[in-house]
This record gives structure tokens, sequence and C-alpha cells, in this order.
């Protein structure tokens, strides 16, 4: 039996990949943030609709990926990761209109550090596993005010993140570039044709909701996907899950200054310990 061995990063290659991990962490919150605002004029749903479409096309015209020489392998995979597309966008973006961004981004980012984790023996990676354990069941306690199906739909978000990175990866291994992403948000753009289209019948869109939905497209779809695509690249799977847990972080502040959405001492708490719990599985790992 052959090992193959997955070549090591260099430092200038891994200092790529952190930064393209920044940029799509900042775009893909301030995205969701401006998105929500049109929430009430064409729902959740309308909002993914539209943005799916915009990243398909710029995806696709940035890529230009050769359909005719996928092999029926690299399709499995695209076709499992559109699938991932078209539901991990609208879970989350519901979940944010039940529960806030913050929270539904924190919920979310259980999926990749379930990646991070997912194997380990150490019991510095049981703690972490503990920690960010309970800060999940602070955000989720039985208050008057819990909302549980925004949390169930953050945490199905959640399992679609850890399929789509590991799906993310697997394909930059097999397609050059981003064709493979390009791919997949082609496919999951088509089917929001007819659920986008019934959508915006019943709730016509206005000037300004619009253009948050292809504001949210651009920043939430084109840009993360491009760089997450070209980040695993550079970076292994584990550490790209690791750093993600600024996602969180930013999703309370971004709430915060764009939507009003204030969080308590528990819930600022919640999302530290989930972070920490992050942060000290990548401080400790070689």
């Amino acid at each position: 039996m052959t090992t193959v061995h997955t070549p090591t990063p260099t430092a200038p290659s891994r200092g790529a990949g952190v930064a393209l991990m920044s940029g799509s962490a900042l775009s893909n919150q301030s995205g969701a943030a401006i998105g929500s605002l049109a929430f009430d004029i064409i729902t959740p749903a309308g909002v993914v609709a539209v943005r799916q479409w915009l990243a398909a096309v710029l995806l696709l015209a940035l890529t230009r990926p050769r359909l005719r020489e996928l092999t029926r392998a690299q399709w499995r995979l695209v076709i499992a990761l559109a699938a991932v597309f078209a539901v991990i966008n609208l879970a989350l973006y519901s979940a944010i209109d039940h529960i806030g961004l913050g929270l539904a981004v924190t919920l979310e980012f259980l999926g990749p550090l379930a990646v991070a984790l997912a194997g380990s023996r150490r019991r510095t990676d049981l703690g972490c596993a503990l920690l960010a354990a309970t800060g999940v069941a602070v955000l989720m306690r039985p208050q008057p005010t819990t909302d549980y199906l925004g949390m169930g739909l953050a945490l199905l978000a959640a399992v679609c993140w850890a399929c789509y990175i590991l799906l993310n990866r697997a394909l930059g291994r097999s397609l050059p570039g981003a064709q493979g992403t390009a791919t997949a948000c082609g496919l999951s753009g088509l089917v929001f044709v007819p659920i986008g289209i019934a959508v915006l019948v019943t709730h016509p869109p206005t000037a300004p909701a619009l253009a948050c939905a292809i504001t949210a497209g651009v920043l939430s779809s084109a840009v993360p996907f491009l760089c997450d695509a070209l980040a695993l690249r550079h970076v292994p799977a584990p550490l790209f899950a690791i750093f993600m847990s600024l996602n969180p972080v930013l999703a309370a502040t971004t709430g915060m200054l764009i939507l009003d959405q204030h969080l308590d001492a528990a819930q600022w708490a919640s999302i530290a310990a989930i972070v920490t719990a992050n942060a000290t599985t990548i401080l400790t790992r070689r």
C-alpha cells in the first residue's frame, strides 16, 4: 500500500492563505448583515436566490470551467457541493432572521470546529470541545425568548459548513483553480430559479431590497467562495477550519454596528468560549 504525502505549505504560502481567509471572513459577514436588511421585503429565501444567481454568474464568468472534461467522480463532488451551497445559505439566512447574525454564525461555526477536532485524541482538544459545548449550552439554554427553530436552522448550516470544507478541499485537489466551486455554485443557482421566481412574484422587490440582496451576493458568495477555494490550496483543512473562528466575533460586531443587534453578557461569554476553544486548538497543534 503506497502512502501519499501532502507537501507542507511554506511560510509565504501560509501567509497568502491567512490573508485570503481574513478577507473572506470580513466580506462574508458584512454581506450577510446587508442582505438581512431586505428580509422584510423579499424574505430570506428571496435574498438567497438573488445572491446565488449573482454569485453563479460571476464565478462562472471568472473561471469558465470546462464542464465536458469533468469525470464522473468530479461531477459527484460538484453536485454534492451544489446541494451544500443551496442548503447552507437558506438555513443560515433563515436562522439570522430568527436569532440574529451573531448567534446564527456562532452556532454555524460548530461545523468547522467539528472538522478540526474530528479524530483527535489529544486531551487538549477534548478540553476545547467541552469548552465549546459549554458555550453552546449557554446560548441554547431555555428562556422565554429562546428561538429553537432559529437555533436548529443554524445547526443545520453548521453541518453544511463542515461538508463544504471537506468537499471544497477534495475539489481543490481534483480540479485547477476554482472550477469546481464555480460549477457547484452554478448548479445551486439553477436550483433557486423556481424558488426565487415564486418568492419575488409573491413578494415584489423594491430597489433598495434588490440592492441589498445583490450586495450580499457579491460580498457573501462570490468573494468568499473564491477566497476559500484558493486559501484551501495554501493551508490544510484543519487550519482553515480553526482560523474561521474569527467569524463569530465579526458577525456579532457587524450585527451590532449595522443591524443594531446587541448581545447580553452571557451570549458574548459563549462566543468567547467557542473562539477560545478554536484558538487553543490551533496554538497547541504542530
